[in-house]
């Protein structure tokens, strides 16, 4: 058995389910759904509910596969596209390091993805389980290509859409039953 990719898998893919889930849900702390969507105009990635909803599945759900150990080529092109959307968009700036909001992270996660891709999800694993495990080096760089080359069509696609309308705050309207709120007592 194949320890160290296991392990790897559990980690990795259970990050990327919770980083997903914090997208569309709001879970552990993230922005939920409407959150995603504002970063995402502020990103300029449009439809911005498109983008995020997008977001939010492909690591969701590449997060599961690499978990799981199934389709790992793919699901490691997906995690792979998400991540060079976020070095390109939210990291690059920074420069390499985490501590300054670099993007180091997002090049740690993709190398281990590539690698993961090379190697196999390994003997403990639904790819090896239904006799569909792809490895090697064709399909690393094929994964990185792929999630590279997707990552830059998507943000191309994404500055070409429209920006979202801009909403007017609608004034604060006073409650009619305020009694015992603090703030309205003697007003």
């Amino acid at each position: 058995m194949s320890v160290g990719r296991l392990a790897a898998r559990a980690v990795i893919g259970g990050l990327f389910i919770g980083h997903g889930t914090q997208k569309l849900f709001g879970w552990f702390g993230g922005p939920g759904r409407a959150g995603t969507e504002g970063m995402m105009e502020a990103l300029q990635l449009r439809p911005a509910k498109v983008h995020a909803t997008l977001a939010g599945v492909t690591e969701t759900a590449g997060g599961a596969m690499i978990a799981a150990g199934l389709g790992t080529p793919l699901a490691a092109a997906g995690l792979t596209g998400v991540m060079t959307t976020a070095i390109r968009k939210v990291h690059l700036p920074n420069g390499p390091w985490a501590a300054n909001g670099g993007w180091e992270y997002n090049a740690v996660l993709i190398a281990a993805l590539t690698a993961l891709a090379e190697t196999g999800p390994g003997p403990v694993s639904l790819d090896h389980y239904l006799g569909m495990e792809r490895s090697g080096a064709r399909w690393a760089l094929a994964a990185l290509a792929t999630g590279v080359g997707a990552a830059f069509l998507t943000m191309q696609a994404g500055q070409r859409g429209a920006a979202a309308p801009v909403l007017q705050a609608a004034a604060p309207v006073a409650a009619e039953d305020t009694a015992g709120d603090p703030t309205t007592v003697g007003a």
